[in-house]
């Protein structure tokens, strides 16, 4: 009996209008074009700026643009899993909400929360799943509205993140297709170095809290940046030495993106040239759970039946890990 494989059949994407660009940055803080550009490569992030819209609305219109794409229905998808940091209420779970956005009556919907390291970490839990027999059609989601979280008087996180949404239908092959072996990892020491400090059980939301900003992304960069250099550089190279890959096996090197250094030295440690490594954090910024499959989507169509593809992230926690598929159209 041959083994079942979880190859991704469609995707679908979503970022709203609006463009916050390192000019209008410079003018809400003590920062500039240059300094930004220059430590992180971003340029540009897109914001959802309805404060009465959430992480869902950027989903769910991600979920429609793959059944407008691949003209699969609501009623056909089994499971949704939203990876997701931004949910709009820590209950119900976002993933419910995009359910309910989208028409999809049929299926177990549930939210995951691995940081940016979610999207890969959704694609382990879904190709599971999928090798389990049960479930055939998935929908693998990372959306994010860190726009709801990022502090605009801090000139050390502002810049660097942005909204958005994207997602992937993931189906049951035989064929040697589909998500191939992963690395996924947690050490869990990273805590004190990447986190939002209120709002959860341990320190719940008071006026105290509010007034100390606490409520925001808090990063040490400089241990965050150690940590994710040595780690998505180290794991890519695990995955690919695993399974026997040289860098020019390797058609497509997709790594999170949170930094433009971060992503130079992947390169470096896997050899991969840096024409087959898939970068936008230059129009996007860091979306979080959102930035590995907004690669996918806006790059869909550079893609061939076959092509091997190494994706890697890292995130709080710390999480961090590497897949490896083939791709299936």
């Amino acid at each position: 009996m041959s083994k079942i494989h979880a190859v991704i059949t469609g995707v679908g994407g979503y970022v709203p209008d609006y463009i916050l660009n390192n000019q209008e940055l410079s003018s809400m803080m003590d920062t500039s074009d240059e300094w930004i550009t220059t430590r992180v490569g971003i340029k540009e992030r897109h914001i959802l700026k309805d404060k009465h819209l959430g992480t869902s609305f950027l989903a769910a219109k991600a979920v429609e643009d793959l059944f407008a794409k691949t003209q699969h229905t609501p009623d056909e998808i089994e499971l949704i899993i939203c990876a997701t940091t931004t949910a709009d209420h820590i209950f119900p779970s976002c993933a419910s909400m995009i359910a309910g956005k989208t028409g999809i009556k049929n299926a177990l919907a549930f939210d995951i929360q691995a940081a940016c390291s979610g999207f890969i970490t959704g694609l382990e839990l879904g190709t599971a799943f999928i090798q389990s027999g049960k479930y055939k059609k998935i929908l693998v989601i990372g959306a994010e509205k860190m726009s709801a979280i990022t502090d605009y008087t801090d000139r050390t996180t502002a810049p660097l993140f942005g909204d958005a949404a994207a997602v992937i239908l993931l189906e049951a092959t035989s064929e040697e297709l589909g998500i191939m072996d992963s690395l996924i990892h947690t050490d869990g020491i990273g805590a004190k170095h990447l986190q939002m400090k209120a709002g959860g059980s341990a320190n719940p939301t008071s006026a105290e809290t509010l007034e100390k900003r606490e409520h925001y992304i808090y990063q040490e960069g400089q241990a965050v940046f150690k940590h994710a250099v040595s780690n998505m550089s180290d794991v890519s190279a695990q995955i690919m030495e695993k399974n026997n890959l040289t860098k020019d096996d390797v058609a497509w090197l997709i790594p999170h993106q949170a930094n433009l250094r971060i992503i130079d030295a992947v390169a470096k440690r896997t050899g991969v040239e840096h024409d087959k490594i898939i970068i936008n954090i230059e129009r996007y910024g860091n979306t979080s759970a959102a930035s590995i499959p907004l690669c996918i989507w806006e790059s869909e169509s550079k893609f061939k039946k076959g092509d091997n593809i190494i994706l890697t992230a890292f995130g709080a926690g710390f999480t961090w890990g590497a897949v490896y598929l083939k791709w299936g159209y």
